[in-house]
């Protein structure tokens, strides 16, 4: 089966004065449709690099980048946003919502960019707030809600507009133990439910567990994959 997505040889440099960083060093990986994978590292080993490149958040400095067949690579500013808006959702560490607008609203604001109307927007945020569990929270604005309930709102509003990929980096990383386990069996469960692809970054093996697929980096490099089931707290993958 054709890979959904495809990374060949992708290298991302920042330059710093007169310094080089080299913060993806010749990536090449297969990612299929419906499949969850995690990238597993250290704070600097890469992982965030890489999915701000396929997210076409940035563009790699050498390399290509394929998404249902179209080069991401080559997209230009306002050709990458749109196809964002039609096919990507994202799922923040730090939730991202805006504090004056109530969850509907922002479980509904990326539906305005793809021009929904308001009265199919309010009906896809409800059923986005009803599908994470809050039914009945549509009025209620972040300050009235823990941080649980904050970052189900976040998976609402990606899920909203049933994208083909979502993107979820350090998703639990603002959430106490019990939260983190409820999230994350959410989210997979709802990116399962909807046959979408889920894409994770985080430096937590728990989390990594999760995933059909860990990829474990270091210094901008593959040194690991392996089955999420086989990911055990046991073993150090950074060895």
């Amino acid at each position: 089966m054709e890979p959904l997505i495809k990374v060949r040889n992708v290298r991302k440099v920042y330059r710093m004065g007169e310094e080089k960083v080299i913060a993806l060093a010749n990536v090449n990986l297969d990612i299929h449709r419906g499949e969850i994978v995690c990238f597993l590292g250290t704070s600097g080993s890469g992982k965030s690099t890489f999915l701000n490149m396929v997210a076409g958040l940035e563009k790699p400095t050498r390399g290509e980048i394929f998404i249902g067949g179209i080069p991401i690579h080559k997209l230009n500013e306002s050709q990458v946003t749109l196809f964002r808006q039609k096919n990507i959702g994202f799922i923040f560490q730090a939730y991202h919502l805006l504090p004056m607008m109530t969850a509907e609203e922002n479980v509904s604001l990326p539906l305005i960019f793809r021009g929904v109307d308001k009265k199919a927007r309010s009906k896809a945020a409800q059923e986005a707030l009803e599908a994470v569990g809050l039914k009945g929270y549509g009025n209620r604005k972040p300050s009235q809600m823990s941080g649980g309930q904050q970052q189900r709102v976040g998976i609402a509003r990606a899920l909203a507009g049933n994208p083909k990929i979502i993107f979820a980096d350090e998703p639990t990383g603002n959430l106490d133990t019990n939260t983190t386990k409820e999230v994350m069996e959410l989210i997979v469960n709802q990116v399962r439910s909807h046959k979408q692809t889920l894409i994770m970054v985080t430096h937590d093996r728990s989390i990594a567990a999760y995933a059909d697929r860990v990829v474990t980096l270091r210094d901008g490099s593959i040194i690991d994959i392996r089955n999420g089931e086989d990911l055990h707290e046991t073993e150090n993958p950074f060895v």
